[in-house]
């Protein structure tokens, strides 16, 4: 798609919340939606010295893709050592506790890079235009992946030394009502599979699992496997190494 800038997101604009209502910018971030009873000041008052925070200490929490001032996609992702902290559970930004991050989490000493053990970045979502609406001209024009390439030179060039994803089998389901891809997007993008297991998440029978299994049906999938979470994992270090070593025999 012509015209998409994307770039890691800065204090010049945070994006406090998601884009389920369709593209945002400075003029409409604050005008939310009154059809959806979330409580918008809260989520507000809460997310943005949060993603504030996480933006100074770690250079970036997210990455965006805009349009002239609309943001039109969105990839969060945080340390996994954020992930980890007491309070910050899923990190969902339009969630309540224990499903988002506590109100007090801003306030929490967050983990310097240079003291982290696992030097690892977990994407939380990733969204293009709105999943929630019935036209979507941003799906399927390859923002996402651009987004994820972005993301991978960041993470290399700021010392991180791996990045994961949660994925799912590939069902339209999964692209239309949730922040994850399944694993195939993951894969063209270099990423392998780490682990799955049952996603704790999908373990009764309500409509969004009824229609899961009824996809994997059809896709030949086993809709056992379609409830699995697949961890889906980029190693950074070993790019990184062959890049300095490359540069060493050039000097």
């Amino acid at each position: 798609m012509e015209h998409v800038v994307v770039e890691p997101m800065t204090e010049g604009f945070i994006l406090w919340r998601c884009l389920h209502s369709g593209p945002l910018s400075r003029a409409t971030i604050d005008h939310c939606p009154a059809d959806n009873p979330l409580p918008w000041d809260r989520y507000r008052r809460r997310n943005l010295p949060l993603l504030v925070k996480l933006t100074r200490v770690y250079g970036a929490c997210a990455i965006v893709a805009r349009v002239g001032d609309q943001i039109v996609g969105q990839l969060r992702f945080y340390p996994k050592a954020v992930c980890t902290l007491e309070g910050a559970n899923g990190v969902c930004l339009q969630q309540d506790y224990p499903s988002g991050p506590a109100d007090n989490l801003a306030e929490k000493d967050l983990p310097p890079p240079e003291h982290m053990e696992d030097k690892t970045l977990v994407v939380h979502c990733l969204m293009t235009g709105s999943p929630h609406q019935k036209e979507n001209p941003f799906q399927r024009k390859g923002i996402g992946s651009c987004m994820v390439r972005t993301l991978i030179q960041w993470a290399r060039a700021h010392g991180w030394d791996r990045i994961e994803a949660d994925a799912f089998e590939d069902l339209p389901i999964v692209y239309e009502s949730t922040g994850s891809a399944g694993r195939t997007f993951w894969e063209k993008l270099g990423f392998t599979v780490a682990d799955r297991h049952p996603h704790p998440a999908l373990q009764g029978q309500d409509p969004f699992i009824l229609t899961l299994e009824e996809q994997a049906r059809a896709a030949g999938i086993d809709p056992q496997r379609a409830r699995d979470r697949i961890v889906m994992r980029m190693d950074l270090t070993s790019a990184r190494a062959q890049s300095q070593g490359t540069s060493q025999r050039s000097g």
